[in-house]
């Protein structure tokens, strides 16, 4: 043995060949963090010191080969000085360089994930094989940051600009036939011919068949580019990356930035600039607020797979009350994930209308090639469509999705639950009716609860799972894991009226409909908060959920909360529910919809929209977008607040997943709690007092006084 640690091994093979292992202990994958960047210095050490070694296999004893840096362990670094930053990805970059510069050849075998600074340190080799099964990327830009330890100077070396770019900017996970396609890797390996191969591969250039020191030189130096060239490809590329990354993620733009000033350098030079690049991001709040959604991400899941732990039995079987487009998407997410499923209806029309959605959907994955037509075929068999209740004493859970009416739910559920199972869990898709007054009806409340997934279900991430008073762990346990098996988020939270999301959106709506109270054009208000980042304004939002869903879950909140949620003045929405326009739904709305040539709804402005709404809104009135902005957003964040005061959800964490998956709150905010936390409570607090005639939703609750005279944040 050459040197061993826990963190990885370097030991002698036949042939003069040393491999270095990589095998984090006590974790199920490996990672750069301190500990293992401390042992890759000592081991690289150690290499250099051994006498006789012909070539360098590099490999990882965990089905993943490395995951990249620890996230955990750098986000101290956010709002320090740029100076404090630089050396995080100094000690790495040695490391990486130095076995960039072995005077011998290296190859290394790519299993499972090779993430970040697992790429990274593979593209400091000679050459790289890997297994079919294997994903490879650079996705640091999801983070808000650059490749730190060398990723922006020899992908493009090694690709090509244009593609590198594009790799980097999206930082999408990179399968095998597009790795090769590209040039990243040189060869690609069934798993168990994985380890074979590369040490073949690396005979062949100790033996002087595969040529390395070329590759190697063209690493270390420029981009082979004219000025000519440099200006045309650059100029291009940067045109093209703003227009898809947008104003609010600086990191794409920067991958660019960063390559073309590196264009003409030597390796190192190019190192410094990456790191400068780097260190220039990680101080920004956009970096800090997609970390931590990354973290509590992580957060989220942990809970998940807590929550599957518990449950006493597997759902093998399922069943889904209502068809329609609802009924159908869930169908279609437990049939694609391997979950059968029986879909009932009242009637033949809605079987027809949601299996023809199931039918739509898998078409699409067809035609983009995810999905072979047997296969979709197969997918499709796991539905059983029925109008009665035959086979349901098979089933373990049945996701009610039925009219959203709670006299209606009511009787559904009471008649299914003499149709299953003792054991099996009944759960309601409601989107605001309690789970505690819809148990009422039924014998045994403690296998009952809430599944309330979002629409479009197989495009939303978020279910919430909801306790009613007398829920049972059991089913708790039970309804995570089928969300966890159907690849959803799951969040669990405690009844009240709207649950958690819900809840907290339509205060936001009432800071939309005060503001049409008050003389704001609602296009006006729309385009302020898109600026702000969320990818609809709240009109084209309510018209996108349904009106008519809207105004009904509004009066739901109304009675729930009367002393802030029950408006005293005839809104604009309701005047568009009144007259029939009720969104996407029907085609008109706050805005008008005709499908374009892919058959997608084209929003469309009807100026008789004002005149229809005239007797219901002030003077038109130009507002400040800040004004805009905090009116809109005050009273979701007190409501959100309110929320995790009241345990209706767990932490800060959930909560702002819960926006950020249900609703497309903008992730380079964070959340909402994160949000608060940029801006600090004095700020909120000042907007508070700013807008404290506009009633009791834009009051900050006692605990949130404390906080700020006690100097707390959430996070």
């Amino acid at each position: 043995m050459i040197y061993q640690s826990a963190q990885l091994t370097i030991q002698r093979l036949d042939g003069d060949i040393a491999e270095l292992n990589f095998d984090l202990q006590g974790e199920s994958v490996n990672k750069f963090d301190n500990a293992t960047v401390t042992s890759l210095t000592a081991a690289l050490d150690a290499l250099e010191a051994e006498n006789g070694i012909k070539g360098l296999l590099v490999t990882s004893a965990k089905p993943v080969f490395i995951v990249g840096a620890d996230i955990t362990e750098f986000t101290s670094l956010f709002g320090a000085p740029k100076e404090d930053i630089k050396p995080f990805t100094g000690t790495n970059n040695k490391n990486f360089n130095r076995l960039a510069s072995l005077p011998y050849p290296s190859a290394v075998a790519i299993n499972g994930f090779a993430m970040g600074g697992g790429l990274e340190v593979c593209l400091a080799c000679d050459f790289r094989v890997m297994s079919t099964v294997a994903k490879i990327g650079l996705p640091e830009t999801k983070l808000g940051i650059i490749p730190g330890w060398g990723g922006t100077v020899r992908l493009p070396r090694i690709i090509g600009v244009d593609e590198a770019v594009m790799w980097m900017a999206t930082g999408a996970d990179k399968r095998p036939a597009d790795a090769l396609k590209a040039g990243a890797v040189d060869a690609i390996a069934e798993p168990e011919q994985l380890r074979d191969v590369t040490l073949a591969t690396l005979k062949n250039a100790i033996d002087g068949n595969l040529e390395y020191a070329e590759r190697r030189a063209r690493k270390h130096g420029p981009l082979p580019l004219n000025d000519t060239e440099a200006m045309m490809s650059f100029f291009t590329i940067k045109s093209m990356v703003a227009q898809q990354a947008g104003k609010n993620y600086p990191a794409p733009i920067k991958v660019v930035d960063v390559i073309e000033q590196a264009r003409s350098m030597s390796l190192d030079d190019a190192l410094d600039v990456e790191a400068d690049g780097f260190a220039e991001l990680a101080t920004t709040p956009v970096a800090s607020a997609l970390v931590g959604v990354f973290l509590n991400d992580q957060l989220l899941g942990k809970k998940a797979k807590g929550w599957e732990k518990k449950a006493d039995k597997k759902i093998e079987r399922a069943a889904v009350l209502g068809a329609g487009i609802m009924g159908g998407g869930i169908a279609y997410q437990s049939a694609l994930k391997g979950t059968p499923i029986k879909m009932k209806d009242i009637n033949q029309d809605g079987l027809d209308l949601g299996l023809s959605e199931a039918n739509k959907l898998l078409a699409k994955r067809v035609s983009r090639g995810r999905m072979t037509p047997d296969q979709m075929g197969d997918v499709l068999n796991s539905i059983d469509p029925t109008l009665t209740y035959a086979g349901f004493e098979d089933v373990d859970i049945v996701v009610e999705a039925v009219v959203e009416n709670a006299k209606v739910k009511g009787i559904v559920l009471a008649e299914t639950e003499k149709e299953i199972d003792k054991d099996a869990v009944l759960a309601s898709n409601t989107s605001t009716i309690s789970i505690t007054s819809l148990a009422e009806s039924l014998e045994r409340p403690e296998n009952f609860c809430g599944m309330h997934f979002f629409n479009p279900v197989h495009a939303m991430p978020l279910v919430e799972v909801i306790r009613g008073e007398k829920t049972s762990d059991t089913a708790i346990a039970r309804t995570v894991a089928y969300a966890n098996k159907m690849g959803k988020k799951a969040v669990v939270v405690n009844d009240c009226p709207g649950f958690l999301v819900n809840r907290v959106l339509f205060p936001y709506f009432g800071g939309f409909n005060m503001l049409l109270r008050d003389g704001a054009d609602f296009q006006a208000v729309d385009k302020a908060m898109e600026r702000w980042g969320w990818p609809m304004g709240p009109a084209y939002l309510m018209d996108v959920v349904g009106i008519d869903t809207g105004v009904h879950a509004a009066n739901v909140m109304a009675e729930g909360f009367p002393d802030r949620m029950q408006p005293d003045y005839k809104s604009a929405t309701e005047v568009m529910f009144e007259l029939d326009r009720y969104g996407q739904k029907n085609g008109k709305g706050f805005y008008e919809y005709i499908a374009d040539k892919r058959g997608k709804p084209k929003k469309t402005v009807n100026e008789d929209v004002y005149t229809m709404i005239a007797d219901v809104v002030g003077e038109r009135t130009e507002f400040d977008r800040d004004d805009i902005v905090m009116r809109m957003m005050l009273p979701m964040a007190i409501e959100m607040a309110r929320c995790l005061e009241e345990e209706i959800v767990g932490t800060a964490a959930e909560a702002d997943l819960a926006l950020l998956y249900g609703v497309g709150f903008p992730p380079f905010r964070g959340g909402i709690f994160r949000w608060m936390d940029t801006v600090g409570l004095a700020a909120i607090k000042a907007a508070s007092e700013k807008f404290a005639h506009l009633g009791k939703a834009y009051e900050l609750t006692d605990h949130m006084n404390a906080m700020l005279a006690n100097g707390e944040t959430y996070y």
